[in-house]
C-alpha cells in the first residue's frame, strides 16, 4: 500500500519509520498513535525531502515540544552567528528550529538546515517571497505567493506558517473592532497590507486547494497562522482573533480531507484568566487539531523579560492543552536574540514544557523529577547537576559560592534539612552548632 502523508499512512493502517519512532520516543502503543494521527489530533511533521530529520509527535497524550525562532535580518545578516544558535538550540534539546529569515541568501540558510539539521524546520513563506522577489509588495501576484510555498516544499521543509485565515471578511471585521495595538503578525501585516492595495482575497485562503496539493506532495504540515493574534492583553480574544479562528477550523476540515496534517496557531498576549478558556475554544473550533503557541505572554510591561512572561503563559496553555510552544526571549519586542538570548529562551521554555506535561499527566513525565529528589535526598551533588535542566549553570553557581562542608551548600550549612533529616531517621545525633 503507498501513502503521499503520514496522516494518509495512519488512515490505510500503515505503519511508518516515523511512526516506530515517535511510539518508541513517547511511550505510546503505535495502535493509539495511529489511532490519534487518523483523526488528526497527533502529527509528525516529516517532509520526505528532509533527511536528516529526527521524527518527533506533536498533539494529544505526547510530551509538549518546543520550537526556536532563528533567522537573518536587515540589521542582522550574519550566517554563521545563526548557525551557531542553531547548533547551540538542538544541543538544549530544541524540537523544531523556524527559519524566519528576512534578508540575505535565505534559500542557502533554509537549505542548509534541511540538509543537515535534526529538528523539525518551519517557514513562513510570505517573508522569504517578499524577499526573494525583490519587488515593491504589490507588484507580487497570487501566483507568485504560492510558488513560494512550493521552492520551500522542495527545500525540504517540515512545517509551514500560512497566513489563511485572514480572508475578506476577516479583513472587515478588523476594521470594524478597532484594536489597541492592530495587528502585530509580520506576516499577517504583509498580507494585510497587500490585499488592502490591490483589491484581491488573500491568495493563501483564495487557492488553500492549490496549497494543499502542494503539502500532500512533499508531506509538508500546516501550521495555519493567526495574523490577527492580539498584540496586547487588551486585544485578547477580541473578534477578529475568534473570527480568524472560525475561518482556520473550517480550512483545517479541509486540509483533512485531503489528508494534509495541520496545526493552529493561537495567541500572543493574553491575561492568565483567558488562557484556559481559549485552549478549550481552539478545541472545538478545530475539532483539537493539534495547538501551537507563541507564549501566550501574560503582562506587556516587563521588556528583557518576556521569555519569563512568556513561559508562565506557555506553561498554562500547554497544561490546558496546547501541544507547542514557540520560545521567547528576553530580546523580544527589543533586537534579535543573541546566543545567550536564545539559550535563557529555550530554557525558560522547556521549563514550562515539562511542567505542563506533569500536569497533563504524559507517561513518564514526572520520572526526571523524581530522579532529582532521591538524588536532594542523598545529598548526591553530581547526580543534581547531571539531572539539571541547565547542568552548566548548576555547576557554575554551587562552584561560585564553596561551603564549608561539601554535602552541604552555602545557604544553610549545618542547618541542611536534609541532612540533618537522614542523620536523625539513621539514628545519628544532630548537633548542629558543635560540628
Amino acid at each position: 500500500m503507498e501513502y503521499s502523508t503520514q496522516m494518509e499512512a495512519a488512515r490505510k493502517g500503515i505503519i511508518t519509520d516515523e511512526m516506530k519512532i515517535v511510539s518508541e520516543k513517547e511511550h505510546i502503543s503505535m495502535d493509539k498513535l495511529i489511532g490519534l494521527m487518523a483523526e488528526g489530533k497527533v502529527i509528525i511533521p516529516c517532509n520526505k525531502n528532509h533527511k536528516a530529520i529526527s521524527p518527533n509527535g506533536l498533539g494529544s497524550m505526547l510530551k509538549t515540544k518546543i520550537n526556536v525562532n532563528l533567522g537573518t535580518s536587515r540589521d542582522m545578516i550574519d550566517l554563521d552567528m545563526e548557525f551557531a544558535k542553531v547548533k547551540s538550540a538542538v544541543d538544549m534539546g530544541a524540537e523544531a528550529i523556524m527559519d524566519l529569515s528576512s534578508y540575505g541568501d535565505t534559500r542557502k540558510f533554509r537549505r542548509h538546515l534541511t540538509e543537515n539539521c535534526p529538528a523539525m524546520i518551519g517557514t513562513v513563506p510570505i517573508y522569504d517571497a517578499v524577499v526573494y522577489y525583490h519587488k515593491p509588495l504589490i507588484k507580487i501576484t497570487s501566483q507568485e505567493w504560492i510558488d513560494i510555498v512550493r521552492m520551500h516544499a522542495e527545500d525540504g521543509v517540515d512545517f509551514m506558517t500560512i497566513h489563511c485565515g485572514i480572508n475578506k471578511e476577516t479583513a472587515h471585521k478588523f476594521k470594524k473592532n478597532k484594536r489597541l495595538t492592530n495587528i502585530v503578525s509580520r506576516g499577517g501585516s504583509i498580507i494585510f497590507a497587500w490585499m488592502e492595495m490591490t483589491g484581491e482575497e488573500n491568495p493563501f485562503y483564495e487557492h488553500f486547494d492549490e496549497i494543499l496539493e502542494i503539502c500532500r506532495e512533499y508531506d509538508v504540515t500546516l501550521s495555519l497562522g493567526d495574523a490577527c493574534r492580539p498584540g496586547c492583553l487588551k486585544d485578547a480574544t477580541d473578534a477578529s482573533q475568534i473570527e480568524e479562528l472560525i475561518t482556520l477550523g473550517e480550512l483545517t476540515r479541509r486540509a483533512w480531507e485531503k489528508d494534509v496534517q495541520i496545526m493552529i496557531e493561537g495567541p500572543g498576549h493574553m491575561p492568565m484568566n483567558q488562557i484556559a478558556a481559549n485552549m478549550e475554544i481552539q478545541k472545538t473550533l478545530c475539532n483539537s487539531a493539534p495547538f501551537y503557541v507563541l507564549g501566550p505572554i501574560v503582562t506587556d510591561v516587563a521588556p528583557g523579560y518576556d521569555h519569563i512572561t512568556s513561559a508562565i503563559g506557555g506553561a498554562m496553555a500547554a497544561a490546558n492543552g496546547a501541544c507547542f510552544l514557540c520560545y521567547v526571549t528576553p530580546a523580544e519586542h527589543l533586537r534579535l536574540p543573541d546566543i545567550d538570548d536564545v539559550k535563557e529562551g529555550i530554557i525558560a521554555t522547556k521549563i514550562a514544557a515539562h511542567a505542563a506535561d506533569i500536569a497533563k499527566g504524559v507517561p513518564k513525565a514526572m520520572d526526571w523529577d523524581n530522579e532529582m529528589s532521591l538524588a536532594r535526598k542523598k545529598l548526591d551533588w553530581e547526580r543534581m547537576f547531571e539531572l539539571s535542566i541547565d547542568p552548566e549553570k548548576a555547576r557554575r553557581y554551587r562552584a561560585s559560592s564553596k561551603p564549608e562542608k561539601e554535602d552541604t551548600c552555602s545557604m544553610c550549612g549545618n542547618f541542611c534539612a536534609v541532612k540533618n533529616m537522614n542523620r536523625i531517621l539513621d539514628g545519628e545525633i544532630v548537633s548542629i552548632f558543635d560540628e
